[in-house]
């Protein structure tokens, strides 16, 4: 059967690690559909688009060429892995991806992407409850506010951006607030998935729960 893994999350909870750990422990492809999100949000700001207009943002959707492989982006065959990560797409996707247009065209390219890979563990913040919602294994992950907010400083910080630790937190308050509150797909834990909370739980732990999981899934 095809392995599915569905990691769902806030910013900083710690997703994108432990998905490449499961992944390169079990030997399956990874993907970051947040990634896609931000392409998808670069992309409506490169053509001017009206974020809030969302029919414009699904048509910029619809026009765009999006690939996420081996962690790496292209945008319309250009390498943007490092551009969707700055601070003007970052205050941005949470606009963009509370659209129902852009969120039905996304998701069903997970779904494709999946079929294609045959299986993968796929991290984002409504794939337990909305892409994959007969995953193998579902986890949510968590962390205090503090924690998150010192996580995606230092992402700062190596990504040579200046930017104070109190201005990283409020910015993962409001985009907390939007996917919370959005009506269509809200960031919550589905009823069956593991709730973990990382703030003092080591990736190799977390890694090795999840992957014991699957493995037993697997079995049965």
């Amino acid at each position: 059967m095809s392995i599915v893994i569905a990691i769902d999350g806030p910013s900083g909870s710690g997703k994108s690690t432990v998905a490449r750990g499961v992944a390169g422990e079990l030997g399956l492809a990874v993907l970051d559909t947040g990634a896609m999100y931000r392409a998808v949000t670069l992309a409506a700001l490169d053509a001017e688009a009206d974020l809030d207009d969302a029919a414009a943002c699904a048509d910029v959707v619809r026009a765009a060429v999006i690939t996420v492989e081996n962690g790496t982006t292209m945008l319309d065959g250009r390498d943007v892995s490092a551009e969707i990560r700055g601070p003007v797409v970052t205050a941005a996707v949470s606009t963009v991806s509370a659209h129902p247009g852009v969120r039905e065209i996304l998701v069903a390219y997970q779904r494709d992407w999946v079929a294609r890979h045959g299986g993968g563990v796929v991290e984002g913040r409504d794939i337990g409850t909305v892409v994959f919602p007969d995953a193998t294994v579902k986890v949510f992950l968590d962390a205090s506010d503090d924690e998150r907010a010192r996580r995606r400083h230092g992402d700062e910080v190596a990504a040579e951006r200046s930017v104070a630790v109190e201005e990283v937190k409020a910015a993962l308050d409001r985009r907390d607030a939007i996917d919370s509150g959005r009506a269509v797909s809200p960031l919550r834990a589905a009823e069956d998935a593991i709730v973990i909370d990382t703030t003092h739980v080591d990736v190799a732990t977390v890694v090795a729960d999840l992957v014991a999981r699957a493995r037993a899934a697997e079995a049965n």
